[in-house]
């Protein structure tokens, strides 16, 4: 296992502070606020700490309130909504500085059986044969050093591969508002760390990171790394429809339907690499062209 992923992982084992509360650290990001994808990963790690290991997380739906903090601790509270025979719910708000900064509320099922369908998985090329992220980002010299040092460290723990150039790679005119990412982790999950809950949780994190490039792809932007947008995400849904494992290969097929009034919409599908979707998602964010003075 690598020395990011560990760091990772350690990151989102969370501190049990008293029944129901956990807490969490941060870690430095692109952007000088806390990743998204962490503060949704650890809210999931401390919603599935409530429940029995029987029943597995199945949707979440988030809401990002406020900038996080990446220097202070962030305090979840957990509220048990429902224990029922099939569906357990719960109800996670993380705190900074006496306020709320995300509000998760997840669902988690036990085992069934039932009708089974798929959308098909689109065309991809072989992970294998695409660039690194990192390899990407050191041919980019319009980006600034520190940005790209920036980049490369907090994508450390995974091993992230575009099919096509990134937003940031190539901009300046309009295409086609779709993007293909490869990811999984940058090492071996194996050993008493090796349950459902930490691949779900892993993918989660993940998820925050490109979901809105599609917005950017179809006005030519080449996002926060060059500065020609704003953003924040705004509202984040997931829904965990087969297993998969967040160490082997997962195809993220992302999409645009819409950006108005300074918002954008992410869709995207997860597919394992045999071609059974994994995971639906959906998020909207703030994309706001700077003003000029």
């Amino acid at each position: 296992m690598s020395k990011a992923l560990q760091g990772l992982l350690d990151l989102l084992d969370l501190e049990q502070i008293e029944e129901n509360i956990f807490r969490g650290q941060s870690q430095s990001a692109v952007v000088p606020r806390v990743f998204g994808g962490q503060v949704a990963a650890q809210a999931l790690v401390a919603a599935g700490r409530t429940v029995s290991a029987d029943r597995l997380a199945h949707s979440l739906h988030a809401y990002f309130l406020r900038p996080g903090d990446p220097g202070a601790p962030i305090v979840y509270t957990v509220e048990r909504m429902n224990d029922g025979r099939s569906f357990t719910a719960r109800r996670v708000v993380a705190v900074q500085h006496g306020q709320p900064i995300f509000a998760l509320s997840a669902s988690f099922q036990r085992h069934e059986d039932g009708l089974e369908h798929q959308a098909p998985m689109p065309s991809a090329p072989d992970p294998a044969t695409l660039p690194t992220s990192q390899d990407r980002l050191r041919g980019y010299d319009h980006i600034a050093p520190e940005v790209v040092e920036k980049f490369i460290e907090a994508r450390e723990a995974i091993d992230l591969r575009y099919v096509e150039e990134p937003p940031y790679g190539k901009f300046g005119a309009p295409r086609e508002p779709h993007s293909q990412v490869w990811f999984r982790t940058n090492g071996k999950l194996e050993g008493p760390i090796d349950d459902p809950l930490l691949h779900v949780v892993l993918a989660t994190y993940v998820s925050d990171m490109t979901l809105l490039d599609s917005v950017l792809l179809a006005h030519g932007r080449g996002g926060w790394a060059v500065g020609d947008v704003v953003g924040a995400s705004l509202d984040h849904a997931m829904w965990f429809h087969r297993p998969f494992r967040a160490d082997e290969w997962l195809l993220y097929d992302q999409e645009s339907p819409s950006a108005s009034g300074g918002r954008g919409l992410g869709q995207a599908r997860i597919y394992t690499q045999d071609g059974q979707l994994a995971i639906s998602v959906i998020q909207e964010g703030v994309v706001r062209v700077p003003r000029e003075h």
